[in-house]
């Protein structure tokens, strides 16, 4: 591993895993507590500011890979995650005063749009709605997704462990060494989330992981380590779960912005999965596509394409298995209500 990957990981895990100590210690635990509520997953109270601990993890990793570099951060990479910071500060703040819906979608688009332009160089008009929308979408489907213990930090262990792996082997040394820096955080974050969980990451970690989700899988595109298909597969399990839930609650008319129990994780565990099984069979289903991703990333085009209609064969099977299971446990529980 070269020093400035070395350096980068080393350092946002033990400063994240420092952060976590300091937000378990009594004093910690009484910050941004998350109560249960009809939407819950979780039984009890458990703080939500995990977020903050992996922001700092991968902001040490970043100065640490900047100091063992040849060569300071780029500039794409610096401002992308100045813009995250700022989306974490503002996510703090929801998870503590809880912002009204549409400054946070506002804010989400802004900060996306800055990232189409400032780091990706888009102007035009249609590329660039395109990618701001779809890298808007990535900030808040991770958000979306982050309602059971282990879920959203498995995935980003995976997602950008995928990242940073793709990166190191096309040369891309600092895109590498951010990917890692955030894979290792969220793992030193996941010790403490895995089920039963002692803390959540909160707006203040999934916004910014789902925001760098998509614009470090678009500067990697930019700049050649990938093609464009590889971010949406390497997180397909989390795009195709909120998609599809969304989809079908536009079609029932529902109001997509209020909180819910009906994503395809949601329906596990509450099928009695649990959040340990239902987070085993998210890491399956992750490493699938983690791995036909980086199986095919350079191949050629018919090998490409066979790899992408894999993972949406087999993804489109677990939701029609899901599916199937939902309707016999809604009905055997709406059986044992009327019999009760």
């Amino acid at each position: 591993m070269p020093a400035m990957h070395f350096q980068a990981a080393l350092a946002a895990l033990v400063i994240t895993l420092a952060c976590l100590w300091v937000l378990l210690s009594p004093f910690g635990r009484r910050l941004m507590l998350d109560r249960p509520n009809e939407r819950s997953l979780h039984e009890r109270p458990v703080p939500r500011s995990g977020g903050l601990a992996i922001a700092a993890g991968v902001a040490a990793g970043m100065i640490a890979a900047s100091a063992a570099g040849t060569a300071t951060v780029p500039a794409a990479l610096a401002i992308t995650l100045g813009i995250a910071g700022a989306l974490a500060a503002l996510s703090f703040v929801d998870d503590l005063f809880i912002l009204p819906t549409l400054l946070r979608l506002a804010a989400h688009l802004a900060a996306a749009g800055s990232a189409v332009s400032l780091v990706l160089g888009v102007s035009d008009p249609s590329h660039f709605a395109l990618l701001a929308l779809a890298i808007a979408w990535y900030a808040n489907l991770y958000n979306f997704m982050d309602g059971a213990d282990g879920l959203a930090g498995g995935m980003a262990v995976g997602g950008f462990g995928a990242y940073a792996w793709a990166a190191h082997q096309s040369g891309h040394s600092a895109l590498a060494a951010a990917s890692v820096s955030i894979a290792l955080a969220s793992g030193a974050f996941l010790l403490v989330n895995f089920h039963p969980a002692r803390l959540f990451m909160g707006d203040a970690g999934s916004v910014p992981l789902g925001f760098l989700a998509g614009v470090l899988g678009a500067l990697g595109w930019r700049d050649g380590a990938w093609p464009l298909w590889f971010p949406v597969l390497v997180f397909a399990p989390f795009v195709c779960d909120a998609t599809l839930t969304l989809a079908r609650r536009v079609l029932r008319r529902e109001r997509v912005w209020r909180a819910h129990r009906e994503h395809y994780y949601q329906r596990l565990v509450r099928m009695g999965f649990g959040h340990r099984g239902t987070a085993w069979i998210e890491y399956g289903t992750m490493a699938g596509c983690v791995a036909l991703a980086l199986f095919a990333r350079q191949a050629a085009a018919g090998v490409q394409a066979g790899a992408l209609c894999a993972a949406a064969l087999a993804l489109v099977a677990i939701a029609l298995w899901i599916d199937a299971r939902w309707s016999r446990w809604v009905r055997t529980a709406g059986s044992r209500g009327a019999a009760e």
